[in-house]
């Protein structure tokens, strides 16, 4: 890690990055590079998962995988910017392939200790975050290669959302969407939208010119086409829900509103166990098979 004197050093560096997209779950992941070296990070990456039969695959991991040994990259670190609840992450199998440091913020032990209740976990569940490798502290530095990056906490959404701010770009997760389609819910439990207006602010004061990247997008009615990249200007100009001067109190008003609305994400059961262990399972039972939970009138 770096020191905070080292890393407030300016940062000309501009990361390449490139997305993937998967369908089923409208989630875009990246690899980050940096273009002075051979080192990358992966953000977000979705194992494949069919809820009806419980089978999973790793059509998208391997996309991943294959683009990364072509241009034979160096994975740093594997970040997750907070515990999904809309796809499972394919994290432990990028990390046996391709190596690097599972990494997410350090809330995501409250994040463990709800939903470790919900699902009426085991004591051989830990709900300190030691899963992860790293759990990045609000502000933290680090570096990519020779590229600085540091982390925003972006609760509100999750009590675990970090943006991660690597040279000119952040990678915001689930707070932001396009200018377009607003911002995200905030009604999973630990949810907040006040925390989560703030949190866009937070990210919204970042220089006018950084680019922002989308975990998500599902287009709108004017809209059919996805898109994953927006700017900070972009943003405070049009974004539906929070641009153009809107204040805390309608912003909070119309999330709440609008998230009573929301059907549940179709994978929110699966995933959640799953991602609040950093991708592994639960353990097998006594019969070598293993179970996800699906409690009922619990979320």
């Amino acid at each position: 890690m770096l020191s905070n004197d080292e890393a407030r050093k300016p940062d000309v560096i501009s990361p390449e990055v490139t997305p993937f997209f998967d369908e089923p779950t409208n989630t875009f992941s990246y690899v980050v590079q940096d273009p002075t070296s051979t080192a990358c990070a992966l953000i977000d990456a979705v194992l494949d998962y069919d809820s009806a039969s419980g089978r999973t695959g790793f059509r998208k991991a391997d996309e991943i995988i294959r683009f990364v040994e072509q241009k034979q990259l160096n994975v740093e670190w594997i970040i997750e910017t907070h515990v999904h609840a809309d796809h499972l992450t394919s994290a432990p199998y990028l990390q046996q392939k391709l190596g690097g440091r599972i990494g997410i913020g350090k809330d995501v032990v409250t994040v463990q200790e709800t939903f470790a209740k919900i699902f009426n976990c085991k004591e051989e569940f830990v709900t300190d975050g030691s899963q992860f490798d790293h759990l990045f502290a609000d502000g933290e530095y680090y570096k990519i290669g020779n590229m600085s990056a540091y982390t925003l906490h972006t609760p509100g959404h999750t009590p675990a959302c970090m943006t991660h701010v690597i040279g000119d770009a952040a990678f915001v997760g689930d707070t932001l969407f396009m200018p377009d389609a607003g911002t995200a819910r905030a009604d999973f439990p630990g949810g907040d939208a006040t925390q989560l207006f703030k949190s866009i602010h937070r990210i919204l004061s970042l220089p006018a010119q950084t680019r922002l990247f989308m975990c998500h997008d599902y287009g709108t009615e004017q809209r059919h086409e996805t898109a994953y990249q927006s700017m900070v200007q972009d943003q405070l100009d049009a974004n539906i829900h929070v641009g153009s001067g809107v204040d805390e109190a309608d912003f909070v008003t119309m999330r709440d509103k609008r998230d009573r609305t929301l059907d549940m994400p179709h994978l929110i059961l699966p995933s959640l166990q799953v991602n609040m262990r950093a991708g592994h399972f639960p353990a097998a039972e006594d019969n070598g098979v293993v179970y996800l939970k699906i409690p009922v009138d619990a979320i």
